[in-house]
């Protein structure tokens, strides 16, 4: 049992403190029914939805909670409004700052303009203009917008050092427990919508989201397995979880920006560790073909993060089999500019975009020849240029490969062989592809 305490209030009893792991911290009390009452006339109350094709496709009964609809389209603006309104009066006029990716920023943002106060949002360099012009809409003229670190960890430094030096108080992104409480509200809303759960997943950044929702559910529903899941690239609770302790990863990566950290909060591990049932990785590549077919079956556009949940379905296909499951939909700030590189990504990790220099006979016909009898019928060049040797000259050509499927990529390389070309593929652990790719 946690050992996180939930006031008397609550719509269902609390359990009793029996957790035998030393906390990093004063663990705090949740009120989420409070916290509920808070927020309601700020956020949508968003629909818990049977999605018939996942559910057909795992022989289960697949839910979706969709944040992805929630007014400033993610769950984020149930902690920020949560916190900032529990804040008293007189600190709360004095301002308040945040740092973020891009989905907190939103939700705080949108959180200032209804408090009426003043917001200084920091915000890493590589954020998308999407993600930036959503923050200024939301927050109107109550936000001020400052781009800074190329990393979120980076403007985070920045954003504190910005709020001690101006007496304003800090809106962290997850490491809070008015944060945590306000997220926390996500798992009341599923259960007075379905009562008996046998798997929850849920994506993980910072661990907010997770650490309020299975706060929720150890209580109310301790029966439901809960699923923890981060993007292969930035795997911080798992490693957290491993080491005992919150660890700072040297390098992530970035893609998934709504749950990439390089390091989870400290009262979130806490959480997270007792709550938890296992703690999954999926690979960016999957993720990218999870949206693009959450898309093209369900016209539903969801960011990254968003899409974790349901990314993670294929790993836990047979235990899941005629379950009721429930995916949090986390988010849909998604900038269309990112559309192109989410469909590489799928390609490549499906096995069926490859790349490859090429040093072609320096004799007429050769290109020709490379067409016509290298290429399969339904094999399509979908980027070719010669790459630029130091003294000028012409070096191999480097040469993007679409297959239809992977056995044509086999025929592929069967004929590469066969007609003698000079090759090499370019594989996406190769310091080479991410320099000319």
């Amino acid at each position: 049992m946690s050992n996180i305490a939930i006031k008397e209030n609550s719509t269902h009893p609390p359990f009793e403190d029996n957790s035998t792991h030393p906390p990093l911290g004063d663990r705090g009390t949740f009120d989420f029914t409070a916290a509920a009452d808070r927020i309601k006339n700020v956020i949508y109350r968003t629909p818990l939805v049977l999605n018939q094709n996942l559910s057909k496709k795992y022989q289960a009964n697949i839910y979706l909670k969709r944040e992805d609809l929630q007014i400033v389209r993610s769950y984020k603006i149930r902690g920020a409004f949560n916190m900032m309104s529990s804040l008293p009066k007189e600190q709360l006029q004095k301002g308040v700052v945040c740092a973020s990716a891009g989905n907190h920023a939103q939700g705080f943002a949108y959180s200032c303009k209804k408090l009426g106060v003043k917001g200084v949002v920091f915000m890493p360099v590589i954020t998308s203009n999407q993600k930036i012009s959503q923050t200024k809409m939301f927050g109107e003229d109550f936000v001020e917008i400052k781009l800074t670190g190329d990393f979120y960890d980076e403007c985070a430094v920045a954003a504190k050092q910005y709020t001690a030096e101006n007496e304003m108080t800090y809106v962290h992104p997850f490491d809070d427990y008015k944060i945590i409480e306000g997220q926390g509200t996500v798992g009341l809303e599923i259960l007075e919508d379905l009562s008996s759960i046998d798997y929850l997943f849920v994506p993980v950044g910072g661990g907010g989201l997770c650490a309020g929702i299975g706060s929720y559910f150890k209580t109310f529903s301790p029966q439901t397995k809960i699923i923890g899941v981060e993007p292969e690239g930035a795997p911080s609770m798992k490693t957290a979880l491993a080491a005992g302790q919150p660890v700072t990863l040297n390098n992530i990566e970035q893609f998934v920006d709504g749950a990439s950290v390089k390091r989870v909060g400290n009262i979130t591990f806490s959480i997270c560790k007792e709550v938890l049932h296992d703690m999954h990785l999926v690979p960016e590549g999957k993720i990218c073909s999870s949206i693009l077919k959450l898309y093209n079956e369900d016209a539903m556009v969801v960011e990254p993060a968003g899409v974790l949940s349901i990314a993670a379905l294929d790993d836990f296909a047979n235990e899941i089999k005629g379950k009721n499951i429930v995916c949090i939909v986390s988010g849909s700030n998604n900038d269309i500019d990112r559309m192109q590189e989410i469909k590489e990504r799928s390609l490549q990790y499906e096995g069926l975009k490859h790349y490859f220099l090429i040093r072609f006979a320096q004799r007429p016909g050769a290109l020709k020849d490379f067409v016509n009898h290298v290429l399969g019928p339904s094999d399509d060049i979908t980027r070719f240029e010669y790459v630029q040797k130091h003294n000028k000259e012409s070096g191999p050509a480097l040469v993007g490969i679409e297959v239809r499927s992977k056995e044509d990529y086999y025929s592929l390389l069967n004929n590469l062989d066969a007609y003698h070309v000079n090759y090499s593929e370019l594989k996406q652990e190769d310091n080479a592809f991410g320099y000319l790719v």
